[in-house]
């Protein structure tokens, strides 16, 4: 196993420690979450790039990665409608799921119909960036409010306007991204087989 699929793998081993971190209460555990999350994050940056660079790119690599970006930005996702964020959460949460469910399933259509396994294209590198930004700016906010007691009404007030923002354009953009593969992979779907 190369470097970059060790590194994708780190991603999903850390997803549940992040996991814990994000809903067990315990001092500054939002501030431990935010820090995996970033670590996690970058293992994602780093592994692509590396696998570019090197030539290290394999298919189960272009499977398993954006898996476990999957991952990791969906126990966030779930944590945050835990936490109670606002009725908005739990609608961009459906959106995600709906979209990535939809593109691992066509993914294993694909290849169980021969077909090579699509990698993800620029919209949906956007939409996984747009969203390890939201998350990040999110648990960077909920550090600073329930781990260092910045809670003053308008500083937590922007915060939240600046979450739904960051987390309705990652919203949009997995729409974007999710019907741009749906596109390209329409020549594998076949409703009849």
């Amino acid at each position: 196993m190369n470097t970059p699929n060790k590194l994708t793998i780190a991603r999903i081993i850390a997803t549940p420690l992040f996991m814990a971190a994000l809903m067990i209460e315990f001092p500054y555990h939002y501030t431990v979450a935010l820090v995996l999350f970033i670590a996690a994050s970058l293992t994602d940056m780093i592994d692509g790039k590396m696998a570019r660079k090197y030539n290290l790119v394999t298919d189960f690599g272009k499977f398993l990665d954006p898996l476990a970006d999957k991952m990791l930005t969906t126990a966030a996702f779930l944590g945050f409608i835990k936490m109670g964020i606002g009725w908005q959460i739990t609608w961009i949460a459906f959106i995600v799921l709906f979209r990535e469910f939809m593109v691992s399933s066509i993914r294993l259509v694909v290849v169980s119909s021969g077909g090579k396994v699509i990698a993800a294209n620029m919209w949906g590198k956007c939409k996984t960036v747009s969203q390890m930004l939201g998350i990040i700016f999110a648990l960077f906010s909920y550090a600073l409010i329930a781990d260092f007691g910045i809670n003053n009404a308008v500083f937590v007030d922007i915060c939240n306007i600046i979450i739904s923002v960051l987390f309705w354009i990652s919203a949009v953009l997995c729409i974007i991204s999710g019907a741009i593969y749906l596109i390209e992979s329409k020549d594998y779907i076949d409703p009849t087989k």
